[in-house]
């Protein structure tokens, strides 16, 4: 048959091996480019001091050890970080849900003037980088007497995480079929009964994605953290691993193996998540890519 490729006895084309090949070969580079940071800092992080920066480099360690996990979990300092973390991260991702959730459903299910000039407006704000509204930001949080206070983080982690929050799950949300919002109303349902008892459970894939980029953009964010915290009771885990760095003689000493170790520490629970969560953020992402 024309254009297709196997030849007559069923084997495959040459030129069909070679493209499956060549393509193997390319999702392999991609792979190796994008672990090998963080297998490169597992590595790192159970190296002794000794063996971290040797003449040749040495791939894996001659002795094992965990001495810099230990180290980093019993700092004090690292262990109220990761507090403050979680803090942070789990109550930006509840505003951004409540008040994103309630923002795209009435951008997605509602007819009103200026529904595209506001979706627009709230796209727009995502394209500002955070060093351009940082001025504005530090201004407001001493206004508001809210400098060095877990607050400051969650009032301005909003301002990228809140955005996009709206923006996803209107596309949600106006996927939803109409039919079933018009039978609720039939029935006699409220506008407030629709959303929480219809929309809400139609759109827990989406929010399941909307929530967790939410987790991890608050969960890495280092800027903010930098600026509008000062005391190390008040940092989060990325300006507490960057205050592992001390200085002697105007000279900073960085202990690589402990910043290593922190920084898996720091990772692996956003792999957890994404591992446990994929199925939710798979169909979060296509839904409403199909119509019908």
């Amino acid at each position: 048959m024309k254009g297709s490729s196997r030849d007559s006895g069923g084997r495959r084309s040459p030129g069909q091996g070679a493209l499956r090949a060549l393509f193997y070969l390319l999702v392999a580079a991609v792979v190796g480019f994008t672990v090998f940071p963080f297998v490169w800092a597992f590595v790192s992080s159970i190296k002794p001091d000794d063996e971290l920066f040797t003449t040749p480099v040495r791939y894996w360690p001659g002795r094992a050890t965990l001495d810099n996990y230990r180290l980093v979990l019993e700092n004090g300092e690292f262990q109220t970080a990761l507090m403050n973390s979680v803090i942070v991260a789990v109550s930006v991702t509840a505003v951004s849900l409540a008040i994103g959730s309630l923002a795209a459903y009435a951008l997605g299910r509602f007819r009103f003037r200026g529904r595209s000039a506001v979706l627009y407006i709230v796209l727009a704000m995502t394209i500002f980088p955070q060093i351009a509204v940082l001025g504005a930001l530090f201004e407001m949080i001493n206004f508001f007497n809210l400098y060095n206070q877990l607050p400051a983080l969650i009032l301005t982690y909003l301002i990228f995480t809140l955005p996009f929050t709206v923006w996803v799950l209107t596309g949600f949300l106006k996927a939803i079929p109409r039919e079933i919002e018009e039978a609720a109303y039939v029935d006699g349902a409220t506008p407030w009964q629709v959303f929480t008892r219809i929309m809400l459970p139609l759109s827990v894939p989406g929010m399941a994605t909307t929530g967790i980029l939410a987790f991890i953009a608050a969960w890495n964010e280092f800027l903010f953290a930098l600026s509008f915290t000062q005391t190390p009771d008040k940092r989060t885990v990325t300006y507490a691993i960057q205050a592992f760095s001390t200085t002697t003689s105007g000279l900073y000493e960085i202990p690589w193996g402990q910043t290593m170790a922190a920084s898996i520490v720091v990772t692996v629970p956003l792999v957890v998540l994404t591992l446990v969560f994929q199925r939710r953020i798979l169909a979060g992402l296509t839904a409403g890519a199909v119509k019908g």
